[in-house]
């Protein structure tokens, strides 16, 4: 017999109504007791909706010792609850800052509210870094205890902004004076923790806190936060009764910090209510930034789910230094595969974490390059259809389609233009776009086939050419010379040969020629 249902808080980051109002709670405590008893400043970077402002409330609670709300989790028996710490919280989740002035009012009333929160005698000061000096100051001595200080996104004020370098600049210095604070303090502070999506350098936001220990990529406390499988086999059981096991963990499944794979918990929450398959996370706000930015840097997109880094390179995120790659992790659209120690460097592969977020970047990358966004919906639908009705002679109709829908600007001064790999990048979109099963520069014995796409009991191979204006057939002829399609008879399928030719003058396909290989029986 299952167990009963409860709800589900979904966009809730309050940990005492979580206890007391008869929701889901995954507990984290266990993983709490551990970083309290090891270190005393604390960093960690995770993507939006990961749960951080939970984790910061609970720590909250747990500091002030409000014993009653922990009955029953793992730390209970653990916590000294005779000796609460006065808690400063100061979180940037609300937007609105157009200015350093705005930044500055809005530090200003926070340590308003703290003070008035922790019954403190505390005179609005000229500016906020004096401000956090004083109330630290004031919390110590009214309840001889030193303080804890929790930090929730960090740096959303500096993203915010990310786009508009002179006022982003603004916003980290100001930022810079105000968490030099924490540093002057030590003496007064018991615990630090600070969250927020992006990892700017200790250089440029943590000059003072030299001694900051980023949690970000310890393996113990990858499953910080998100569910993990056993989490949604257990506490969500009673949930997932009646939903696919594969698809939940294919779609939403996959972050990885060195240690135990996670779930968004937000998807994995809308998924329980609505009980359907959709982009819930991409969908609630990808930057428009980031699309922008690998639009402009005319990214290849085949090679975006299998990038390459090392451990400096990740953490490389500043206003005027945003390589692809890490903003590309930090924001949670890559995740890690691999760790590798290669002459004392550490080197990571980086991949996409599941089916949500790889289907919709490229559909969103699709959309901004397409003139009609409606025409873009139905080219992919239209692809999905014909391959799934095996309509292959229709495809190259719809092959056109594509590249017509691209804006010329997109081909001029771009030199992959010039390439197969560009046409590949556009392929690719769409097929990864539309829902199939795709594979880039699949490697057989005797070279590399440019994309091959699985579909039901069909594989479909592609061989792209670029010609000058008329096709030639070497890209179906490639295919066939090389044998590509033998790594694939022994499964029994049936295997399509595709070869496509591209016309440097017109921009688009001019050659598209179909063989069908027999399986092996």
């Amino acid at each position: 017999m299952s167990a009963p249902h409860r709800n589900l808080p979904i966009g809730i980051q309050t940990f005492s109504q979580i206890i007391s109002g008869n929701y889901y709670y995954v507990d984290k405590t266990a993983q709490i007791a551990r970083l309290l008893k090891q270190d005393k400043y604390y960093f960690l970077s995770r993507p939006r909706r990961f749960g951080k402002s939970l984790l910061l409330d609970t720590l909250k609670e747990l500091l002030e010792c409000n014993e009653p709300l922990f009955r029953g989790l793992a730390i209970h028996g653990q916590w000294d609850w005779a000796s609460p710490a006065p808690v400063i919280e100061i979180s940037f989740n609300d937007g609105g800052l157009e200015n350093r002035h705005d930044l500055e009012q809005r530090m200003i009333s926070l340590l308003r509210q703290n003070s008035q929160r922790l019954g403190l005698t505390w005179q609005e000061p000229s500016n906020p870094v004096d401000g956090l000096r004083e109330l630290i100051h004031l919390a110590y001595e009214k309840y001889g205890q030193r303080v804890a200080i929790l930090v929730d996104e960090y740096d959303k004020p500096v993203l915010d902004h990310i786009n508009s370098p002179e006022i982003a600049l603004a916003m980290r210095e100001c930022l810079k004076g105000f968490y030099s604070v924490i540093k002057g303090a030590d003496a007064k502070i018991r615990f630090a923790f600070i969250t927020g999506v992006s990892k700017f350098s200790k250089v440029s936001l943590f000059s003072g806190l030299n001694n900051l220990r980023d949690i970000t990529l310890t393996p113990e406390y990858s499953a910080l936060c998100g569910y993990t499988d056993v989490d949604l086999d257990t506490v969500f059981a009673t949930e997932l009764i009646g939903l696919d096991r594969v698809e939940t963990k294919n779609w939403y499944n996959g972050y990885n910090w060195l240690g135990e794979s996670v779930y968004n918990p937000y998807d994995i929450l809308l998924l329980f209510r609505e009980r359907k398959f959709r982009a819930w996370w991409f969908e609630s706000g990808t930057p428009s930034f980031l699309i922008k930015l690998l639009t402009e840097r005319q990214t290849w997109l085949p090679t975006l789910g299998n990038l390459k880094a090392d451990a400096e390179l990740l953490s490389t995120f500043d206003v005027d230094t945003i390589p692809t790659t890490a903003l590309m992790f930090q924001a949670g659209y890559l995740t890690i595969a691999k760790e590798e120690l290669v002459g004392g460097n550490y080197y990571y592969s980086l991949r996409f974490p599941n089916r949500e977020v790889e289907q919709s970047l490229y559909g969103s990358l699709l959309r901004v390059w397409a003139d009609d966004a409606a025409t873009q919906v139905a080219n992919k639908q239209s692809l999905y259809a014909l391959l799934a009705k095996n309509d292959l002679p229709a495809l190259k109709n719809l092959f056109q389609a594509f590249f017509s829908g691209i804006p010329h600007q997109w081909f001029d001064n771009n030199p992959i233009a010039k390439y197969e790999g560009y046409y590949a990048s556009v392929f690719y979109a769409y097929f990864v776009a539309a829902g199939l099963q795709v594979q880039v520069e699949d490697a057989t014995n005797l070279g590399r086939i440019d994309m091959s796409v699985r579909l039901a009991n069909q594989i479909y191979l592609f061989e792209f050419k670029v010609v000058e204006s008329q096709p030639n057939g070497k890209a179906l002829q490639q295919i066939k010379d090389k044998g590509y399609a033998d790594k694939y008879r022994a499964e029994g399928l049936a295997i399509h040969l595709i070869g496509v030719e591209f016309a440097r003058d017109t921009r688009n396909v001019v050659g598209f020629e179909i063989a069908s290989v027999l399986p092996l029986q």
